[in-house]
């Protein structure tokens, strides 16, 4: 049989002190890793100054206008390199899922797959850069949005009749009509209009949750639930520092309301497009 020599006291210190060191390194938190703001970020942050401070702060978004996403990822950047954004969160992703167990080194796929991205309605090109920007800031990215096996409850559920004032509620539902292109049938215009309300009250729930006093939590999502009349706003605490943006491309329109947001950051005009073109198809019954 093969016999080791025995350590001296001393040298079982060491080995002890080795491995405890070894220990507390493995179990240490990944540092951030922070992008600097590009030079490209002046306008930027010299518009996110002028509507700070705010613990929540909304970016109502065009979905198919790559300036706006690109305009949001400065922000997560200048927030994050200040210390100053304690969470980012999504309408893009459903709530429950977070990043929050992951480190600043994760990979794009492992980011994904901890919110459960659905990259045919949300394209990771859009999106990526900012959840990607806030994850390397070791800044968890939470999903916000109503989980699509909750709709059907929620379009039937009365109460969320009662979550907007009349001429609010209203107002949404006209929104909903003429979001359809006045095709959708009457009798889904209350349905639908509460499943607007849900979605805003889920993300409203969210960023109530992760809001930090001297802190910032960033919402992206739709400029419809970043109104102050309509959308998540209106479901928030009352003692909760909110600013709502609206990232618009192109001019005012005729229904623009001046109050509903706390500023408009004005982005170049996208080619005319017909969102109604098909929509008679798609809203059609199923045979």
């Amino acid at each position: 049989m093969r016999h080791f020599p025995t350590l001296r006291p001393s040298a079982w210190l060491l080995c002890a002190a080795a491995m405890a060191l070894a220990a507390g390194c493995a179990g240490r938190p990944e540092a951030p890793i922070l992008q600097a703001p590009g030079l490209d970020t002046a306008q930027t942050a010299t518009r996110l100054d002028a509507i700070l401070p705010a613990e929540i702060l909304i970016l109502g978004e065009q979905h198919d206008a790559a300036e706006h996403q690109r305009i949001q990822q400065q922000v997560v950047a200048l927030l994050a390199a200040r210390g100053a954004l304690v969470a980012l969160a999504l309408e893009m992703a459903d709530t429950g899922a977070s990043t929050s167990a992951l480190k600043p080194s994760a990979t794009e796929q492992q980011v994904r797959n901890a919110l459960n991205w659905n990259d045919k309605g949300w394209p990771w090109a859009a999106y990526g850069p900012s959840v990607m920007t806030a994850v390397r800031a070791g800044v968890p990215v939470l999903g916000a949005n109503l989980p699509r096996a909750q709709m059907p409850a929620r379009m039937a559920d009365h109460q969320l009749d009662q979550q907007l004032p009349g001429p609010a509620l209203k107002a949404q539902q006209q929104l909903i009509r003429s979001g359809h292109c006045n095709l959708l049938p009457e009798s889904q215009v209350t349905p639908m209009t509460r499943l607007q309300i849900a979605k805003d009250v889920t993300m409203a729930n969210t960023l109530a949750q992760a809001a930090l006093p001297g802190k910032t939590v960033v919402l992206l999502a739709g400029s419809g639930h970043a109104d102050r009349h309509l959308g998540v706003p209106q479901h928030l605490p009352t003692d909760v520092r909110v600013k709502a943006v609206r990232l618009r491309a192109g001019g005012a329109a005729p229904s623009d309301k001046a109050d509903a947001f706390d500023a408009v950051w004005e982005t170049p005009a996208l080619p005319e497009k017909d969102y109604c073109e098909g929509l008679d198809k798609k809203l059609a019954p199923k045979p």
